[in-house]
């Protein structure tokens, strides 16, 4: 059975909504990268629709 110690201290552990990480592998970082990739995808489709021209070609790679 376990026994209340009172020299046992609780670290809490940092929340997702800290400041301290926003880059690397974090929920924060994963969910603009995510947001932006989607942002990106639609204005290539959307590009694509009005100009006739795959994305490549728009550059000048296809």
């Amino acid at each position: 059975m376990f026994r209340y110690s009172p020299t046992v201290r609780v670290i809490p552990m940092p929340d997702s909504t800290s400041t301290s990480a926003r880059f690397g592998f974090v929920n924060f970082a994963e969910t603009w990268n995510g947001r932006l990739a989607m942002l990106g995808f639609t204005i290539g489709l959307a590009t694509e629709l009005l100009t006739g021209q795959g994305i490549l070609g728009q550059i000048g790679l296809g």
